[in-house]
């Protein structure tokens, strides 16, 4: 197997054999002439099958290491075709610092149409082997988590859904298949919000699911198909243009994070730091065997709670106040009342005090300086505390 910068570059991605561009076509055609009824060159229909889709699937897919790719319209609608693989009265336990909009996908979309749930502390895989609920088929990751970056050890947990018949699905949006690779530890499929790292510059929305799960993946197309929640050509050449530059953007990300966590640690104003790399985190020796390195998403409590936090998000001048992660500039948000709204009053709820930052490529001491000024004028503006 090429390496992963070379994959990345180039697989599925042969220059064009009409013109010999070296950036294949985006192929805008909604529909495909056939050659007699039922007799075509492998495309029919834009929603069921597109070259420059095809191109980005089988891209991703050799990046995670699967036999299978499948391409959706976000990361959300990724999410919803491997939720609708269950069959009513089926259960899945998602972690219980799940991504706001997968808990309410869960909750507030397949629950009232018979699918059960359960949050648990997937860090420890003696809690789920100790609760495990009846009529489990599905045991959701995520890892680092969001927004608390808790690492889970995906190689466990599969051991032990596997045991007793369900699949695990694991969320790799924050680490990427550049830093882990969940289908080689075990995990059934894996899904990727390509919004964030993979497309990389804020300008595209997309989905992914990677599997080598023969079954899976025929109902995963099926889906695609039936539901329609496909991207658009031009979305996947984003991706792919992106994606050609994930190692070097990720290998800067988690640089300028150690950075950013460094200063962090150290500031009076911040009362704890959570990130995998650092050496007390509880998921660090799990998050070190795993993982190549240990990303670009850090999240911190604020001394002085919610008022200190969202006085914070407001004052910083590069990290910008937005939603979204992943891309080439830093972002700062409040998850409790951002990305993760829709879990209040739930057990998923965010502490208030979490400030949650997507590390972007900027200078590393330029990033550095900006959270330092932000956070020290908590104490000039009296406080916020």
């Amino acid at each position: 197997m090429t390496g992963f910068e070379t994959r990345a570059v180039h697989a599925g991605q042969d220059p064009d054999p009409v013109t010999g561009a070296v950036v294949p076509p985006i192929s805008l055609a909604t529909t495909f002439a056939q050659e007699a009824v039922g007799r075509h060159r492998g495309y029919e229909y834009s929603r069921s099958g597109n070259p420059t889709r095809a191109a980005l699937e089988a891209c991703l897919a050799a990046l995670e290491g699967a036999s299978h790719g499948v391409a959706f319209a976000s990361g959300l609608a990724a999410t919803d075709a491997v939720l609708r693989t269950l069959d009513p009265g089926d259960h899945v336990v998602i972690p219980v610092d799940a991504y706001g909009g997968t808990y309410r996908l869960v909750s507030r979309v397949h629950a009232p149409q018979g699918i059960t749930w359960s949050a648990a502390d997937l860090s420890d895989p003696g809690t789920l082997a100790g609760g495990w609920p009846e009529r489990t088929r599905l045991v959701w990751v995520e890892t680092p988590t969001n927004p608390l970056l808790s690492i889970v050890d995906i190689a466990a947990t599969a051991r032990i859904a596997h045991a007793r018949g369900a699949r695990v699905v694991v969320d790799n949006t924050f680490a990427t298949p550049y830093l882990q690779r969940p289908l080689e530890l075990g995990a059934d499929a894996v899904v990727h919000s390509s919004t964030k790292y993979l497309g990389g510059h804020s300008d595209v929305v997309g989905g992914f699911v990677a599997t080598s799960d023969d079954e899976l993946a025929q109902r995963l197309r099926f889906l695609q198909n039936a539901t329609g929640a496909v991207p658009s050509p031009f979305d996947c050449y984003l991706v792919l243009r992106g994606v050609k530059t994930l190692a070097v953007r990720m290998d800067r990300h988690c640089e300028n994070a150690r950075a950013v966590v460094a200063m962090l640690a150290a500031h009076p104003r911040v009362e704890q730091v959570l990130y995998p790399g650092l050496a007390d985190h509880p998921g660090h020796a799990v998050a070190r065997a795993q993982m190549r390195d240990f990303g670009g998403m850090v999240s911190f409590r604020v001394a002085g709670g919610e008022p200190a936090a969202i006085a914070l998000v407001e004052r910083t001048r590069l990290f910008t106040l937005a939603e979204s992660l992943g891309a080439v500039e830093s972002l700062i948000e409040h998850p409790a009342r951002m990305t993760h709204a829709s879990a209040a009053g739930s057990a998923l709820e965010v502490d208030p005090a979490l400030v949650r930052c997507s590390v972007g490529i900027e200078t590393a001491g330029d990033l550095v300086a900006d959270l330092r000024s932000a956070l020290d004028s908590l104490d000039a503006a009296g406080g916020a505390a």
